[in-house]
């Protein structure tokens, strides 16, 4: 008689006869749901589940009791004992059965990792599937590490992470005398298994999802590659219908470890032979899967380098060059709080004019519009774009970074942006095209600026009543104006900006009137020179 073994999974395991049961016991005195026995870091509890012929430990009757190293538990008259560790099980119990163990070998993957000279080793056995020249022990030493050589090399260049699963599949099958082969990997949002490439050689019927859970789960939580010379009857595996419905036989499974963390697990297995695979071929599996983890964690850091590069280039299309690049030098945006001047334009009567005018052509009128007041103004005075809202645009001074003249700035920016309108609407009257007239406001005050939205949707935003204020300035400002708040005058530097002050004025959301001065940007004129970088910058000088 030879002892079976019951590995115990994290959590309930179930006693019976019945089919659904974690250990399947087909005894006379046994309940259909026995006992049951809790996993935990903590302790190991074995409870009665109402047993007909009771549950015993030591031979002392337990409806619940914790278990202890060496404890014999007795089911009706099924004895068990309870085995604290076992080799290559962590927690078991064992009963007297005829059926032995049938994993052969179970190998850490940081052994090979840490010893892959240990491939290079004269071979031990003759019954090798891996695709060797000859059977000379020297050639099939340099053959080995010729195939490794080979597949680091075709698995070193970055590429999609599932196109390289299947790559590491197809070159599995050149290598290695299989019948079918998938690459499962861990879903990082539920923590659940799932195939992601599969192969198998031609004329083997089979399913898309023919690997056995039980196998592919005992390795992953393990973290250590299998050999089995016949799963059908391996007593780890013998509640898995997977593997007696479609007869699997010779079968290895190794994790996919790139570090301390398995991120999933490389499957073969053989269909009609038994004891087919050697330690040699579960020890080569083990060190190609190895490369192949490294390579596929590489593809997922090379995708995310990327997706981060496309999100950063769409994000610094909001910031001037000269931020863009400090940005870059000094990483990831942080939320602060900072002191901005916020400017909102708005082009006047858009609803009416929009109505009036092909959807064609108010695209183009736009685009030329936010081309000349983005890229030829904000920008060039250092201010930093925070979105487009229809027709109209929101930009601030002070955010990402601070300078002493930014009030004066964003006022300049603004004077530039009428005189901008004008020069434009010289030219659409000139092609015939319809001129417009655009209406500005702007606050400064504090606020929280940083990256704000999804992982996917994210863009740099200020969140706080300064930008609504300036919102709400804007909407009292009539066409062709530029209205200021009282802060905005209060720190204001360029004394030759002519201004006038306008009665008090409520808006919504505000409970007392805001002062407001409106600039008179006519009495400016606009003059281009070269800046030092090279670059077309207009100063504004009074008239």
């Amino acid at each position: 008689m030879h002892k079976q073994i019951y590995p115990l999974s994290w959590g309930a395991n179930t006693i019976g006869r019945e089919e659904d049961n974690t250990i399947v016991v087909d005894h006379t005195y046994l309940s259909r749901y026995h006992a049951q026995i809790l996993l935990s870091p903590d302790a190991v509890i074995l409870r009665d589940l109402n047993s007909l012929n009771g549950t015993f430990v030591n031979e002392f009757k337990v409806e619940q009791c914790q278990l202890k190293d060496g404890d014999f538990i007795r089911l009706g008259d099924v004895s068990f004992k309870f085995v604290q560790q076992i080799p290559n099980v962590e927690k078991t119990v064992s009963s007297d059965d005829d059926t032995e163990i049938s994993i052969v070998k179970q190998v850490s993957p940081e052994k090979t990792r840490i010893a892959i000279t240990d491939l290079l080793q004269p071979d031990k056995s003759e019954n090798s599937i891996i695709k060797l020249k000859q059977q000379d022990t020297h050639q099939r030493t340099v053959d080995k590490l010729q195939i490794l050589l080979e597949v680091s090399k075709q698995l070193s260049s970055p590429e999609d992470p599932d196109q390289l699963l299947q790559k590491i599949i197809d070159l599995l099958f050149e290598i290695m005398h299989i019948d079918r082969a998938t690459i499962l990997m861990v879903n990082e949002t539920n923590e659940i298994l799932e195939q992601k490439a599969v192969n198998w050689r031609s004329g083997i019927p089979t399913e898309e999802n023919f690997y056995s859970s039980k196998i592919t789960n005992f390795v992953r939580h393990q973290g250590d590659a299998i050999l089995t010379d016949d799963a059908c009857k391996d007593i780890l595996f013998n509640d898995s219908i997977s593997i007696v419905e479609q007869g699997i036989h010779a079968a290895m499974c190794v994790p996919l470890k790139p570090a301390d963390e398995v991120i999933g697990v490389l499957y073969v297995d053989n269909l009609s032979m038994t004891d087919i695979y050697s330690d040699e071929d579960l020890e080569f599996l083990t060190c190609l899967a190895n490369q192949a983890a490294i390579a596929i964690e590489n593809s997922r850091l090379y995708k995310k380098m990327q997706e981060q590069e496309v999100m950063r280039a769409k994000l610094e299309r909001f910031f001037p060059q000269s931020v863009s690049r400090k940005l870059r030098e000094e990483g990831n945006l942080a939320t602060v709080e900072t002191e901005v001047t916020a400017l909102f334009a708005d082009i006047s009567n858009y609803t009416q004019m929009s109505a009036e005018m092909e959807p064609r052509q108010i695209v183009e009128m736009l685009n030329e519009y936010f081309q000349v007041i983005v890229e030829e103004i904000v920008f060039p005075y250092e201010g930093t774009l925070e979105k487009y809202i229809g027709d109209g645009i929101l930009a601030i001074w002070g955010a990402p970074y601070r300078q002493p003249d930014d009030v004066d700035l964003a006022v300049q920016a603004a004077i530039e942006m009428q005189w901008a309108v004008s020069r434009l609407n010289q030219k659409w009257i000139r092609e015939n095209r319809q001129p417009i007239q655009i209406h500005i406001g702007l606050n400064t005050g504090t606020v929280a600026a940083g990256n704000i939205g999804s992982q996917n949707m994210i863009q740099y935003a200020t969140i706080g009543d300064t930008t609504n204020v300036s919102s709400r300035i804007c909407d009292v400002a009539q066409a062709g104006q530029i209205l200021i708040a009282q802060s905005t005058f209060d720190k204001l530097g360029d004394p030759s900006i002519p201004l006038e002050k306008i009665p008090p004025v409520f808006v919504k959301g505000k409970t007392s009137p805001l002062h407001l001065y409106r600039v008179l940007w006519q009495h400016y004129n606009a003059t281009d020179v070269l800046c030092e970088n090279g670059g077309l910058l207009t100063t504004l000088s009074p008239s």
